[in-house]
């Protein structure tokens, strides 16, 4: 990545730039690094007066107690942070991707995607538990464990592996649902191995699951940067730290989910990847919750066709799971 003479003259735009967050450490610490990114890729926007953060609590974030399908679906983590950029209070807004809607509000761009970070779910088991087996990783789970998650996607794949795991819900802060499963209020846990790595935290890691044994969220560990459609100014800025790896693989992943237009109760999963020979190569997963029903496909093409080849993989998997599965 080269540095740039910017778009952006501090004489002319109104400084500082005012970047929106959620305002978990997670959070915090992915605006942290997108902002050290971008000032080293744009010289003249490094000093103390540059940036403003502005934490904004979503929705999300307030309620804490009901499964995010109950309290409004899709876009739970974004909608407040959408109508300060559109309002003006902020200039651009930094999210995890995949919890950003596939359908962005009219006057809002995904302006550029990072490096992508590990895509892959972690098993949180407690402290003094014995190391799961690599080939068999609920196999440590005693029969009937309780497993704490939020997650439609994790429970129908560990349900489908294990039909006599319990679930109940747990929601909070990466901190928060390590300390739960410390203290024992559950057997186990998932989590976002990005998230854990992002945080310095990933010796809590009991195992990392492959993506064939949990197929991960779509565009899980990648961070996307939003701005309104008519700031030119940031959207050239912002191009120039695009990750291209990471623009491709979101584009396939974000195509399937669009084609699926699933809900929040349907448990959906996406993972692509480059292989050696440049072409791009997309996993997919429709489920119910209890595990009753699980399809996987793959489909791999060249990576012009991301978006393509996304569309194509999640049409297929939608003509051949039950249609209530993608009731509101």
């Amino acid at each position: 990545m080269k540095t740039v003479t910017p778009p952006i003259k501090p004489h002319v735009r109104n400084l500082p730039l005012k970047v929106g967050t959620r305002g978990s450490p997670l959070a915090r610490a992915q605006t942290a690094t997108f902002l050290n990114l971008l000032q080293s890729f744009c010289p003249v926007l490094r000093g103390m007066d540059v940036f403003e953060e502005h934490v904004i609590v979503t929705t999300g974030d307030a309620v804490q107690n009901r499964a995010l399908a109950e309290i409004g679906g899709k876009g739970l983590f974004a909608k407040e942070i959408h109508e300060s950029l559109l309002a003006g209070r902020i200039d651009f807004a930094v999210h995890s991707l995949k919890d950003l809607e596939t359908d962005l509000p009219p006057g809002i761009a995904l302006a550029c995607t990072l490096k992508r970070e590990d895509a892959r779910d972690v098993l949180i088991l407690p402290p003094n538990a014995p190391a799961p087996d690599p080939a068999d990783p609920y196999a440590a789970l005693p029969l009937g464990a309780r497993v704490g998650s939020a997650s439609v996607r994790r429970q129908a794949q560990m349900k489908y592996a294990r039909p006599d795991l319990n679930f109940t819900l747990l929601r909070g802060n990466v901190g928060t649902r390590l300390g739960k499963v410390a203290a024992g209020e559950v057997d186990a846990t998932l989590l976002a191995y990005a998230g854990l790595r992002r945080l310095g935290l990933a010796a809590h890691a009991s195992l990392v699951l492959s993506p064939e044994q949990m197929v991960p969220a779509a565009c899980q560990g990648i961070v996307g940067i939003t701005v309104r459609t008519a700031d030119s100014e940031l959207l050239s800025l912002l191009s120039g730290i695009e990750d291209p790896e990471a623009k491709a693989v979101a584009t396939a992943e974000r195509a399937l989910l669009d084609a699926l237009d699933g809900s929040c109760r349907t448990p959906i999963g996406g993972y692509a990847r480059l292989l050696e020979d440049g072409s791009l190569h997309l996993t997919g997963l429709v489920a119910r919750a209890d595990g009753g029903f699980l399809l996987k496909r793959a489909l791999s093409g060249v990576v012009a066709d991301a978006a393509r080849l996304g569309r194509e993989l999640g049409l297929s998997l939608k003509a051949d799971s039950p249609e209530d599965i993608f009731a509101p």
